[in-house]
């Protein structure tokens, strides 16, 4: 006899983005998965559509650190790693009181899923776990279906359920954000510059905010996305179509250069360009999913600067900050968010995200929508 714990009537099966491979991505109709013991079913609120989402729909996503792994979400499985859902049904008792939830509760789910066996999660540094299984890219299905199942090995954490799910859902760039700031390890006195408006880089700008720093600088190619980092935070803004970012920067800090830069862009000349803005002994953060490869002087690094260059990699430790800057209301979340999808539109919020004159900042799936 089954001993899933549910209050309400789930249905046998539901609709599922299923990954075919490159560029072929295809709705389909899918057993509703069942949880076994310590694993919790969320009915999805909300999955977020991420720039690594479209890289990978594209095969061009080469982050798992293995020339042998294709480049590609693991064909047959789910995309959607940026969600929140409600918890619908249980596999046990246990499920529940292990992560302090109850039936209907809200919760956001790490992107990440480790194996607690290897070096990385023995050492504490989850997130760099040496297998790297993630929702939506390998080994578990992700969110962009009615229903996710989450396993026992992953981490979660409470959202309000009456935040609008989209906004739930950006939980997780935030997360990443913060991370990126917190690597940067920024002081009073800094004066910081980020490259880039998008969802990471607002985020990294609401983040640096919450540090003070002296000067926070903004770059993008967008008025209206500038207009964001704004109200994100950002004390002065570039738009780097019509002003050389590394001039005005040297102008702003008597011809020194910024403290620290963090680079949110994915673009190689974003690169380039901080290491030529930032002061000897600066600090640089890269927080991106790049295409292409990128070239740099490596003099600039070393011999003339003695730069900190710094790498970042999801969320890890920030989701309770993230998720409580995002419940505090302080920032300006509905223009953040600013598209929603049904399910059935999956490909059109993929295209959109891909879209550079679309108006798109934040692009997301919202299965209850019609």
């Amino acid at each position: 006899m089954s001993s899933v714990i549910s209050n309400t009537a789930i249905p046998d099966t539901m609709r599922a983005v299923v990954v075919h491979g490159p560029e072929d991505y295809r709705l389909t109709e899918l057993p509703v998965p069942t949880p076994g013991p310590g694993e919790l079913l969320l009915k999805v609120g909300a999955v977020g559509v991420c720039a690594s989402d479209l890289k990978c729909y594209h095969g061009a996503a080469k982050f798992w650190g293995d020339e042998n792994r294709p480049a590609w979400a693991q064909t047959g499985i789910t995309p959607g790693h940026e969600f929140v859902g409600t918890v619908v049904a249980a596999g046990d008792q246990g499920a529940l009181d292990t992560r302090k939830v109850s039936l209907g509760d809200r919760i956001a789910c790490e992107q990440i899923v480790p194996c607690w066996e290897c070096r990385y999660c023995l050492r504490g540094a989850y997130w760099m776990c040496g297998p790297h299984d993630m929702f939506g890219f390998r080994g578990f299905n992700g969110a962009m279906a009615d229903y996710v199942l989450v396993p026992t090995r992953a981490l979660t954490h409470p959202v309000d359920k009456d935040i609008a799910p989209q906004h739930a859902a950006f939980s997780e760039p935030l997360s990443c954000s913060m991370h990126a700031v917190e690597r940067a390890n920024i002081q009073l006195n800094d004066v910081v510059v980020v490259a880039g408006a998008g969802p990471i880089g607002l985020g990294v700008i609401a983040g640096a905010r919450q540090k003070n720093p002296y000067q926070l600088i903004a770059l993008d190619m967008s008025d209206d996305k500038l207009e964001l980092a704004r109200k994100a935070g950002a004390d002065i803004l570039i738009n780097i179509t019509r002003e050389d970012a590394v001039e005005r920067v040297k102008e702003l800090t008597e011809g020194y250069g910024a403290d620290v830069y963090i680079e949110a862009t994915g673009h190689p000349s974003a690169v380039s360009q901080g290491l030529n803005l930032l002061r000897k002994l600066g600090t640089f953060v890269e927080y991106s999913v790049f295409k292409d490869n990128v070239t740099v002087d490596w003099s600039i690094i070393s011999d003339d600067k003695e730069l900190n260059v710094l790498g970042a990699h999801l969320g890890p430790n920030a989701w309770r900050p993230a998720i409580k800057l995002i419940e505090s209301g302080v920032l300006p979340l509905d223009e953040i968010c600013t598209h929603q999808f049904p399910l059935e539109r999956f490909q059109d919020a993929l295209d959109l995200v891909g879209d550079s004159q679309g108006g798109s900042v934040k692009v997301s799936i919202v299965p209850s929508l019609s």
